[in-house]
């Protein structure tokens, strides 16, 4: 990785685009509502936008059911719109990343209503059917990962099918070279149209134990999902063959990417996922993104992360997505919840990594409480309504009053009850708010080649204290994150400090690194001198 690329050097922000802007009043986001928005990412300094699932679906679970995958869902446009979109993002220097399901398609996906057809239809073995055993019991002990068991009995054919998560959301079988081609062909159309790449859904399941034996208990014994080692159906070693396979296909292009799902807690098996280079271009690290708020705990999943990459790679930095309750809420305090939100913002943009910043984050947008006759996220229909992830997937704060600048109508999730407070229009023209700072952070990082390309190593610092140096040649920065409730003072050499910024608005930059003073919950980034 010699050369270096837009989604290295970069930020990346994912959208929900049901949650985005409405831009035809019926409640529900929408291409064009992105459209209208782009200007704001362009002043925040954004360099390319992910776009959870966008492909025609019948919203079982909110487009990861896949319906047509090279199409766009009638709720948000149609791809006359989606070309204008990318056209205008494109413009202001925006790249455009789609969410690419490629495990499991919609029930009422052609390919699957073919396959359902009957056990001669051409398409059978694209999915994956089972007889029962014997005694007429699924034909394995696999649990669905959204509740009970993984298999569906179709009565017409006398066999069930296999499905991860869903009923209406049946596995393919990778197993089966057409279906193979069939999806490298998706992707493909839209890398023709100029999609700058995918983030690849639940990646890590899309290779099975082709014998289909049973999981092993957890030694937990709790029951469903949790229960199970899932060594058999997620994982399988085959799985790196198909990495580099969609990897040859992303070479056919130009300066594009890959970002994968391997939503595994472990940082050696998600570093895994690069193939030394042949696989994914990232790969989410959710150690980080799971980690307490502690300043030991992530250095330690920052260098662990490091320590397990192929050489060569590059890592990834995220702390929310639509899937995790919001950071702003997992961190909060009484006291130091936005100071805290400041501090996350600075490690998330100043380590080394492509960060991922998830919709509203700029803002310190928290997650909602949904009441139980409003939840729509089916893991807390079949779970539990604590479980669901409504809460995170909220419609955009952008202005006070009535809708936050969203909707005119009813929005589909409730509006955050802090919007008023909460939203772009009340910060962007504050140089104390939240959404400045990420502003300035952003820049920082952008006009600082130590910020965005360079090496990472950590710093002695005191007790609940993250402190790293960045350094690429003559360009060198140290960081000082204080995790903590009380006051910290850091040592970090004797160097001049040339720019900079710190978390707390209007404390002055120190002149030099030899003795730094933190506020409770306060970061400091500062530009020094290469060579002190």
């Amino acid at each position: 990785m010699s050369e270096r690329l837009w989604w290295q050097d970069g930020v990346v922000y994912q959208i929900y685009p049901r949650s985005f802007m409405d831009s035809n009043s019926d409640g529900v986001g929408d291409l064009e509502g992105i459209r209208q928005r782009l200007d704001h990412l362009a002043w925040l300094g954004i360099d390319a936008v992910w776009l959870s699932p966008i492909s025609p679906s019948p919203m079982a679970d909110f487009g990861y059911d896949v319906a047509d995958y090279c199409d766009v869902e009638p709720l948000f446009g149609d791809l006359a719109g989606f070309d204008r979109l990318q056209d205008e993002a494109r413009q202001r220097g925006i790249r455009l990343i789609l969410d690419w399901v490629p495990n499991h398609t919609s029930d009422q996906h052609a390919w699957f209503q073919e396959s359902r057809s009957g056990r001669s239809s051409p398409k059978r073995d694209w999915y994956v059917w089972r007889n029962p055993k014997p005694d007429g019991s699924p034909p394995n002990n696999w649990q669905s990962v959204f509740g009970g068991g993984a298999w569906e009995w179709d009565e017409a054919s006398g066999q069930s099918y296999l499905h991860s998560f869903l009923k209406e959301q049946p596995d393919l079988d990778w197993r089966n070279p057409e279906v193979v081609e069939a999806m490298h062909d998706v992707l493909r159309f839209w890398l023709d149209r100029g999609v700058g790449g995918f983030r690849i859904d639940v990646i890590h399941k899309i290779a099975k134990d082709p014998e289909l034996r049973d999981n092993p208990l957890h030694e937990s014994g709790h029951p469903g999902y949790l229960g199970q080692r899932h060594v058999h159906d997620e994982n399988h070693p085959d799985t790196q063959e198909y990495l580099r396979g969609i990897r040859r296909v992303l070479n056919e292009y130009d300066a594009r990417m890959t970002v994968g799902e391997v939503f595994i807690v472990d940082p050696k098996v998600a570093a895994s996922y690069y193939v030394n280079g042949e696989g994914l271009h990232l790969a989410f690290n959710f150690a980080f993104l799971r980690a307490p708020w502690s300043a030991d705990t992530f250095r330690e999943e920052t260098e662990a992360f490091e320590a397990a990459l192929p050489g060569g790679c590059w890592p990834d930095l995220v702390l929310s997505n639509h899937d995790v309750p919001r950071h702003a809420s997992r961190y909060d305090d009484p006291v130091l919840g936005e100071a805290r939100a400041r501090v996350a913002a600075t490690m998330l943009l100043t380590l080394r990594g492509t960060p991922f910043l998830y919709y509203g984050e700029e803002i310190g947008m928290r997650n909602v409480a949904i009441p139980d006759d409003q939840i729509l996220d089916p893991v807390g229909i079949h779970i539990h309504p604590a479980v669901g992830r409504d809460g995170e997937r909220t419609p955009m704060q952008w202005s006070g009053g009535n809708g936050a600048g969203f909707s005119d109508e009813t929005p589909w999730l409730p509006i955050g009850p802090d919007s008023d407070e909460r939203n772009v229009e009340a910060q962007r023209d504050d140089p104390a708010s939240l959404l400045c700072l990420y502003r300035d952070l952003l820049a920082l990082r952008r006009t600082t080649p130590a910020l965005h390309r360079g090496d990472y190593r950590s710093l002695d610092a005191p007790e609940d204290v993250f402190a790293f140096e960045r350094r690429a040649d003559a360009s060198r920065v140290l960081v000082a994150l204080n995790f903590s409730g009380g006051e910290r003072r850091v040592k970090l050499g004797a160097s001049t400090v040339r720019g900079g910024l710190r978390t707390v608005h209007g404390t002055p930059l120190p002149e030099r690194t030899d003795e730094i003073h933190l506020a409770p919950s306060e970061a400091a980034v500062l530009v020094v001198d290469a060579l002190d």
